[in-house]
């Protein structure tokens, strides 16, 4: 197997029409790479393919395979998932098919091809609840929600396809991932992650923004979360497609290492938008952890990556631009 990590690469993005693979796909187009995007759209938004990328509509396992047969490709970087928590837990069937079944076709597919590189979309719910903070590589796994456990399930087997077939395998498991990469941003028809369910009461779509629990052992009593902007992750992307290791499977955290209170993201957001943002506490969710913090150090050391956008206000500033954006229309 030649090594090509430094030349254009042609590349399959799964997933690459949602939020964080659309970013993605948007950074390697302008690193020169060709991208094919698979997509089935349930999720995702055929108006956020970047120009330059070609969309195939269709199963992320089947459609992929189908392009594998009939072109060389250099590697796939597999972002396409059921992600809601609360539905894992309500219907765990459709995440186990859709999460690892789906994962393990794309790996045989992968296998029978000859495809040498696979970036896959990990999570830090693969943790669950952490012994300690911040949480490295090596910490225990042990998700609390089906979610976690199938991107757990999904790690566990690329180890196993990596080592018997020589795939060259990086798993990258995100903290909150917040922000917007030029005119790319969050729009989920479901939305869960509080930035933009704040954004959205200073939008006058949300009455209030609701704080659950204010009893947590932090400094201001609400939960504490590490906050990644979307283009310091796709830059991890990048970064991890060069690394890649015949026969390895690595796993690196990515977050920025530093805790936003549920309170502080809330006045960032008011300071941001001047808005007042109205705010109730609500009871905890059950299976909250309070402190949620990412050691990005083996990411940093062995990838040569750096989170360049930190600032929460920045972070949320973007995050604003893109949400009035789509306000106006």
């Amino acid at each position: 197997m030649t090594d090509e990590r430094n030349d254009a690469l042609n590349l399959v993005v799964t997933g690459g029409a949602g939020y964080v693979g659309s970013v993605c796909t948007a950074r390697l187009l302008a690193e020169g790479h060709a991208v094919t995007v698979v997509d089935d759209l349930s999720t995702g938004h055929a108006d956020a393919v970047p120009e330059g990328a070609r969309l195939v509509e269709g199963d992320a396992a089947d459609a992929t395979r189908d392009l594998l047969a009939k072109g060389s490709y250099d590697g796939v970087l597999h972002f396409a998932a059921k992600s809601l928590v609360g539905e894992s837990m309500q219907d765990p069937a459709k995440y186990w098919h859709g999460n690892v079944g789906t994962t393990l076709r794309l790996l045989d597919a992968m296998r029978d091809h000859g495809t040498p590189r696979l970036v896959f979309s990990s999570t830090a719910a693969t943790y669950g609840e952490p012994e300690t903070s911040p949480i490295a590589e090596t910490a225990p796994t042990r998700p609390t929600n089906t979610y976690g456990a199938t991107k757990l399930a999904v790690d566990l087997a690329i180890t196993g396809y990596a080592r018997a077939h020589g795939l060259a395998a990086v798993s990258l498991r995100y903290f909150n991932v917040a922000g917007a990469h030029g005119g790319i941003g969050e729009r989920h028809a479901t939305e869960t992650h509080l930035i933009p369910l704040v954004l959205q009461v200073a939008t006058g779509a949300r009455e209030r923004i609701q704080i659950f629990g204010e009893d947590y052992p932090t400094e201001d009593g609400t939960a504490v979360r590490d906050y990644i902007h979307v283009s310091d992750l796709a830059d991890a992307h990048l970064l991890a497609l060069r690394h890649a290791r015949a026969g390895e499977h690595l796993v690196y955290n990515l977050g920025n290492g530093t805790g936003f209170s549920v309170r502080q993201v809330i006045e960032a957001c008011r300071e941001v938008t001047g808005h007042p943002i109205p705010a109730a506490v609500a009871p905890r969710r059950a299976g909250d952890p309070a402190v949620l913090v990412a050691a990005s150090d083996r990411a940093r050391e062995e990838l040569g990556w750096k989170p360049e956008r930190a600032d929460l206000a920045g972070i949320v500033a973007d995050a604003w631009r893109f949400t009035q954006r789509r306000a106006e229309g």
